[in-house]
C-alpha cells in the first residue's frame, strides 16, 4: 500500500521552521516524521 494523500495543515510558523530545520540537520524527511508520529499515536490508542 503506497498510496499517498496530500494534506494541508496549519502549523505555528516558528514551530514548523524549527522542526523543518531539525529534520534537515538530521537527514529526516519532514512528511515521514509526521506520518510516523501519526502511526505512533494510533498504536497507543490501539494499545500496541
Amino acid at each position: 500500500m503506497n498510496n499517498k494523500k496530500p494534506v494541508t495543515l496549519s502549523i505555528d510558523e516558528k514551530t514548523y521552521e524549527e522542526y523543518r530545520k531539525h529534520c534537515e540537520e538530521n537527514g529526516f524527511i519532514l512528511s515521514k516524521k509526521v506520518e510516523m508520529f501519526m502511526r505512533e499515536e494510533l498504536n497507543k490508542k490501539r494499545g500496541k
